[in-house]
């Protein structure tokens, strides 16, 4: 999963959101370096990784990016994923999407010294080009994947990829809803369990 579904998931303990949102950022053992929260946060990114990269709904999904993409399929599914989170949000939220957006930019800035440098530098860009909320129009997701795309010398073409999510909207989405499902709940009892 993506940003928005990694923040979404972490529920309302600041630690384990500011964990979760960097846990791409901290590898090996240095999570141990952050304060308990934090770790906890991390601990719970690495878990909604190695569930999603496992589950059978999402190897369908990637399956039908990979002759196009290669190794970049399962990327280019997390971002699709996050646009049908952005795009059903009320499904799922009480909260208005740009609220919670905004909630959550305005928590990053005020603990941005906990967070890794590429982080701090990668913020103001999540923050002017408001990220969350533009993961909800094909437009945001076809901007996002031009910057995968750039970020990867241009080899992955992670960019023309809006194309097939045009072409099967239906089956992305489909399969999104009944990843999420599971995926909540398995969260649900990995916060329970590293509470």
């Amino acid at each position: 999963m993506n940003f928005l579904a990694h923040i979404y998931l972490s529920g309302d303990d600041v630690g384990r959101i500011i964990g979760n949102f960097i846990g791409d950022e901290v590898k090996g053992n240095s999570y141990q370096s952050f304060p308990l929260p934090i770790q906890k946060g991390i601990i719970l990114h690495r878990a909604i990784d190695t569930f999603t990269d496992s589950h059978p709904v999402v190897r369908q999904s990637t399956k039908r990016l990979h002759a196009n993409y290669s190794h970049y399929s399962g990327v280019i599914v997390d971002i699709f994923y996050d646009h049908f989170l952005a795009k059903n949000w009320s499904k799922y939220s009480t909260v208005p999407l740009p609220d919670f957006a905004e909630n959550f930019y305005n928590l990053m800035q005020e603990h941005l010294d906990l967070l890794p440098q590429k982080i701090q530098h990668m913020l103001p860009f999540m923050i002017s080009g408001n990220w969350l909320v533009s993961y909800a129009t094909l437009e945001g997701i076809g901007a996002i994947l031009q910057n995968m795309n750039r970020r990867t010398d241009y080899k992955s073409g992670m960019d023309t990829s809006v194309n097939e999510l045009r072409e099967f909207y239906s089956e992305f989405e489909q399969e999104f809803f009944l990843f999420f499902e599971e995926l909540q709940s398995f969260c649900k009892q990995k916060i329970q369990e590293i509470a």
